[in-house]
C-alpha cells in the first residue's frame, strides 16, 4: 500500500474533470469557433465528420465534466478518438509526433482508462448511483 493510495479515487476524478475541459476547447472551436484558432475559422457543415465530432466532444465533454453516464459515454469518446487517429492523422506519417496524433491517442486511452474505471468519487454517478451498504 502507497502513500498515495488513498488519492488514486480524487485523482480519477481529477483526470476526468481536466480531460473534459480540454476536450470542450476542441469542441468549442469547432462548431461556434471558441476558442479562435486558424484551422477552424469557419464552423464544419452539419452532418459531416467534423460536426458529428463536435458534438461528441461538447456534449460528451460535458457529460464527462460532471460525471454522469461516465463509462458508456468515455468509450464512446475513447472510440472516437482512435477512428480520429487512423482517419486524420495516421495517413499523413507513421509517428504520432510528426502527424499531429499524439492528443488523440492519450484522449482514446485516457477515455478507455475512464470508461474501466468510472468517474471517480466526484461524480454525479457516484452521487446518484452510489449502493446502499
Amino acid at each position: 500500500m502507497g502513500f498515495l493510495d488513498k488519492f488514486s479515487g480524487p485523482l480519477l476524478s481529477v483526470l476526468r474533470i481536466v480531460s473534459a475541459l480540454l476536450f470542450i476547447a476542441h469542441g468549442t472551436t469547432k462548431l461556434f469557433g471558441f476558442p479562435p484558432t486558424e484551422m477552424f475559422a469557419v464552423a464544419p457543415e452539419p452532418m459531416t465528420l467534423m460536426w458529428v465530432g463536435g458534438i461528441l466532444e461538447t456534449f460528451g465533454g460535458a457529460l464527462l465534466l460532471v460525471g454522469l453516464f461516465t463509462r458508456p459515454v468515455a468509450f464512446v469518446l475513447s472510440g472516437m478518438m482512435a477512428v480520429a487517429y487512423w482517419m486524420f492523422h495516421a495517413p499523413a506519417s507513421t509517428y504520432p509526433v510528426q502527424n499531429g496524433g499524439d492528443a488523440a491517442i492519450l484522449y482514446c486511452f485516457v477515455f478507455l482508462y475512464i470508461a474501466a474505471a468510472g468517474g471517480g468519487p466526484w461524480s454525479l454517478d457516484a452521487m446518484l448511483f452510489r449502493k446502499k451498504a
